[in-house]
């Protein structure tokens, strides 16, 4: 490559990928997840638009897979396990039994509605049946959705990919003419448990040896953390499990390890995490051609309506009702389950085996993407507030940012006193801070002092707490009580009410 060229590359690389960090805040605004705007880039680029050609399914295929790799153990990484655990057995079951309940519905009414083969059929309801963690940790993470909710949908979301995932492999392939239902529910069951066993051996091994290094630079620890992650999700594809599996559950146990330079890699591991959304969906959106989208407008209409209307729900039904969630939360769970890059890279599977009628599978899922994507995204909020989903908005919530000091093993932890907190008029010496924590600087009217223990906060003051790592929980449910129900709050909760109750 000339070094003309390859400047030409680097720029056109640089301009499109400051395009895509300024669009987060343009969609983020609107309403909309930002991969919509991340496929139209990839399309502007396209034949269509500036007429750069692209037309290679399996690259795609492989850079698809290692971006979603890489969303997933940063999905895992920023996922605390105390949320998790309660709804990973719900979860668990949404992602298998709740998967091919709506691959069966959906399929079969393509099926009938449609009047295609069954393989096409099941091919379309597979791969268009599977959440995406992308476009859920993206969504989910700016509403104030219930925990429990929240929990439930994102972990559905990293779990669900890998039974897709092989369901598509095993009908696209060979081994559908020669394989039943039993070798292939036995072949899912497989890859998972076994994706589950690599991922939490292999980042339990490597948390002990990073607990027991000592490297030059701190930028190393997050190489090194990246690394283990993906030393999973290799290890399991030798082992003949699902990787994608290994890959999040690994990242699930790092995430929930105390790693030293913590917050030096949970920054680079959510800059790469967005650099791999960016990455693959501009690239879909390459691999898309506009001029055959028309077309298949009506098939994706179908297949959206069948899937996201009643496949959906009723997946949601059979799997949550025994568990005794609401209908309500049923609801939003079902509104909620949505679709982006894994169906897209799921559909360049039946065209890299060269499958008839691949391009066309293509197109459907590309555009039921894009189209229910437009109708869940920016109706979600909605939805949440309808059922319930939403976290109440309490005008004495205090927002906690903080902040960790690896060498002392202790954190930094600031907040600010809303007008309405009953924080306002409580001593410093009324919040009761664990021992081994102190309130150590207030900032008031552009004025910074160090508060002693009969300093009275006032709203608006902004506050900095240093604090042991290890009460760092403790201080942020101390916080908020006093923030919502005054000096007496630890009365209030030994009695079992708040102080409006």
């Amino acid at each position: 490559m000339e070094p003309a060229d390859l400047s030409s590359v680097v720029l056109v690389g640089s301009a499109v990928l400051l395009a895509a960090v300024a669009a987060v805040r343009v969609s983020t605004r609107a309403g909309l997840p930002s991969l919509l705007v991340y496929l139209a880039i990839g399309l502007a680029l396209g034949e269509s638009g500036i007429g750069l050609p692209f037309e290679d399914a399996d690259l795609t295929q492989v850079l698809g897979t290692f971006a979603l790799a890489v969303i997933l153990a940063e999905g895992g990484f920023t996922t605390q396990w105390s949320v998790i655990r309660p709804v990973a057995p719900l979860a668990a079951v949404l992602a298998t039994v709740g998967v091919f309940v709506s691959v069966a519905v959906t399929s079969g009414l393509v099926w009938l509605v449609l009047d295609v083969d069954v393989r096409t059929a099941i091919v379309l309801g597979a791969v268009a049946s599977s959440t995406d963690a992308a476009a859920v940790f993206s969504v989910l993470r700016q509403l104030p959705i219930r925990g429990r909710l929240r929990a439930t949908v994102e972990a559905e979301s990293g779990f669900n990919d890998p039974p897709v995932i092989i369901l598509v492999t095993v009908v696209t392939s060979d081994a559908w003419d020669r394989t039943g239902v039993v070798g292939i529910a036995g072949e899912i069951g497989y890859q998972l448990l076994a994706g589950v066993l690599v991922g939490g051996l292999v980042a339990a091994a490597g948390v002990r040896l990073l607990a027991r290094s000592a490297l030059p630079a701190s930028g190393l620890y997050p190489l090194a953390t990246l690394a283990i992650a993906f030393l999973a999700f290799a290890t399991a594809g030798l082992a003949g499990a699902s990787p994608l599996m290994a890959i999040y559950v690994a990242g699930l146990v790092l995430g929930n390890a105390h790693l030293p330079h913590r917050r030096a890699t949970d920054s680079f591991v959510e800059g790469l995490a967005w650099l791999a959304q960016i990455g693959l969906f501009v690239l879909l959106g390459l691999l898309a051609s506009p001029d055959r989208l028309l077309e298949a407008l009506p098939t994706a209409l179908v297949v959206g309506a069948a899937l996201t209307l009643v496949a959906r729900p009723l997946s949601v039904a059979v799997c949550a009702t025994p568990f005794g969630m609401a209908w309500r939360d049923q609801a939003f769970v079902s509104w909620a389950g949505l679709r982006g890059a894994v169906p897209i890279v799921l559909a360049t599977i039946p065209m890299s085996v060269g499958l008839p009628g691949a391009e066309r599978i293509f197109d459907v899922v590309f555009l039921l993407v894009v189209l229910f994507t437009l109708l869940q995204g920016p109706t979600l909020p909605w939805v949440a507030r309808v059922t319930g989903a939403a976290e109440p908005v309490n005008a004495r919530d205090v927002g906690i940012d903080s902040a960790p000091l690896d060498d002392l093993d202790a954190m930094l932890l600031q907040f600010t006193v809303p007008a309405e907190s009953r924080l306002a008029g409580v001593e410093v010496r009324e919040l009761r801070l664990p021992r081994g924590a102190v309130l150590s600087l207030l900032l008031r009217e552009g004025e910074l002092f160090v508060p002693n223990e009969r300093t009275a906060l006032r709203a608006g003051d902004h506050a900095l707490v240093a604090s042991a790592r290890v009460h760092r929980s403790e201080i942020e449910r101390r916080l908020r009580r006093v923030s919502r129900d005054g000096r007496l709050a630890e009365w209030y909760a030994a009695i079992g009410r708040g102080a409006d109750s």
